[in-house]
């Protein structure tokens, strides 16, 4: 074992996760997850704990024996294995505790505040993420043995957003209408022929510009790689655009959630904004998670915003490679450029929203995997003792004040002991389900009536109903388990993105970039937020 004491740190951590998993199994951290409210999250802490202090182990014992490689098990496993495993210690400790304990603190202090500081700063798993790896690399520095995981980052991140895909389908993308494609398209080619205009009014190389017009107007990073061989930009003219977009992101990242919640916005403008204003794809999500990490639509939105403004990509660089080759004289060949440099991983989400869309996961009109089944099911059914209030309440003439479409909704659920259609109808789907559908909204109806007191229902009788609406709203497990994924994927990314937040990758922006930068994506994000607060409502756009 000659390279033991390399990987010590490694080791360390892998004692420790075995370790942690052994307490957490016997329960004695119980009571403490139950204050943190992290209890559910006990099989899931013990499991992760075992698995990664195993590899990490396995992994550390394998590197101390053994002469650094280059094969594939090397690159993809030992090397990056360390750092792996630092991010993802980092992110079980803000998830399970740091982020319950802001919360804790902050409900503590609001009688004093007057307001929960969790929720004003968005101190949620994500910006606690984010600001946890760039304190480390700004101080303490990247660990030497963690630096090969660390650039895993954006990968994960990439990977997140596939996953994400699992939860879209065409049905709700088509809610979205035509006018979002108008919306970013007048956004993403007015933000590159700006670029272009400031390019020419400050007097910047024709490669800088072009290559900066697509970095700003795009998609960030991705379109700076995809454009740069078509205006023939320079590494340096690269490391400037990309240095400006991670800048102007990151301020991006942490003053949109702020502006948005002052400006009241709900979840799909916020997530309009954000895509649409944004330009990483990996910022957008942060910016979505920290603007609400619980209700994941506000994720949703600002990703179909963005992921549509990727798929302009082939536009914008067929655009610049007519306008560099007419600003210089040459001819270009672009669609080779165009195939090679499509981002790959929003091809696979394409591939996971298509199959969504199939109704492989769950049916296609599902929400989040969630959806709506009436069909006759005897597990969906009310339990005997609940019928048995129903149908007692009824004969005592207790549901008084409630419409007749309420009232026949009551009947059915104790003539059928569950939510469903007309039995007569059950071969044609489309109206069976119409029918059952609308029984389950006139019960909801019921419910939220006695909640605001303007009829009067016994406890017994409102869960019944209530147990009767819960059986009918189904979930995916494929979808669920997917979505689990991203969370983590994105848990881990955003942790590996504030690492990469150095002083100097701020510093690249400087000079006239970061002015032509500054300028064109502050004029967009200040227009999209007027016209997104103008245009969209809700889901659909008016």
């Amino acid at each position: 074992m000659p390279r033991i004491k390399d990987n010590m740190p490694v080791i360390i951590m892998g004692v420790f996760l075995l370790v942690y998993g052994l307490i957490v199994n016997t329960g004695v951290l119980l009571p403490a997850m139950k204050y943190l409210h992290t209890h559910k999250s006990m099989d899931l802490q013990v499991m992760m704990s075992f698995i990664l202090g195993g590899l990490a182990l396995v992994g550390a014992l394998i590197n101390s024996a053994k002469e650094p490689g280059n094969s594939v098990f090397d690159r993809f496993f030992l090397q990056p294995l360390g750092g792996v495993i630092m991010i993802l210690l980092m992110a079980m400790a803000i998830r399970w505790y740091l982020e319950p304990m802001v919360k804790i603190m902050s409900a503590s202090l609001q009688p004093v505040l007057g307001f929960k500081l969790y929720k004003v700063l968005n101190l949620n798993y994500v910006v606690l993420g984010i600001l946890a790896g760039v304190v480390l690399t700004n101080s303490y520095g990247i660990p030497k043995f963690a630096e090969a995981g660390v650039k895993c980052a954006r990968f994960v991140l990439k990977m997140g957003v596939i996953m994400l895909g699992a939860r879209y389908s065409f049905a709700e993308l088509a809610k979205l209408g035509v006018y979002s494609v108008w919306l970013i398209g007048f956004f993403v080619l007015g933000t590159v022929f700006l670029v272009l205009w400031l390019g020419n009014l400050f007097k910047q190389p024709k490669s800088m510009t072009g290559v900066l017009s697509a970095g700003m107007g795009v998609c960030g990073v991705s379109a700076t790689v995809a454009v740069a061989p078509v205006v023939k930009a320079k590494s340096t003219e690269m490391a400037y655009t990309i240095g400006t977009i991670l800048s102007f992101g990151i301020i991006c990242m942490f003053v949109f959630p702020t502006i948005g919640k002052l400006a009241g916005m709900n979840a799909v403008q916020f997530g309009a904004w954000a895509g649409t204003g944004i330009l990483n794809s990996a910022q957008v999500a942060a910016a979505a998670l920290a603007f609400n990490a619980v209700d994941i639509k506000t994720l949703k939105v600002a990703e179909i915003f963005n992921i549509t403004r990727v798929l302009f990509l082939p536009v914008i660089v067929l655009v610049l490679a007519t306008w560099f080759g007419k600003e210089t004289g040459q001819k270009l060949s672009f669609k080779s450029v165009v195939i090679d440099k499509f981002p790959l991983f929003i091809l696979g989400f394409l591939i996971l929203f298509g199959m969504s869309s199939a109704g492989l996961f769950s049916p296609p009109g599902h929400y989040k995997g969630k959806y709506i089944d009436v069909s006759y099911n005897d597990r969906t059914q009310v339990t005997p003792e609940e019928w048995e209030v129903l149908n007692k309440a009824m004969a005592a003439g207790e549901f008084k004040g409630l419409t007749a479409e309420q009232m026949a909704a009551v009947n059915d659920l104790i003539h059928q002991r569950q939510i469903a259609g007309n039995y007569q109808d059950r071969n044609d789907k489309t109206k069976f389900d119409q029918v059952g559908r609308a029984r389950m909204t006139e019960l909801e109806g019921i419910l939220a009536a006695a909640k605001a007191k303007t009829v009067s229902i016994s406890a017994e009788v409102k869960s019944a109903i209530k147990h009767a609406v819960k059986q009918v709203h189904k979930k995916s497990k494929t979808v669920v388990t997917l979505t689990d994924f991203m969370i983590w994927f994105f848990a881990f990314g955003l942790i590996g993105l504030g690492m990469q937040i150095t002083k100097k990758s701020i510093t690249q922006a400087g000079g006239w970039p970061i002015v032509m930068g500054v300028i064109s994506g502050t004029t967009k994000a200040t227009l999209s937020f007027f016209v997104v607060l103008w245009l969209v409502k809700d889901v659909v756009l008016h």
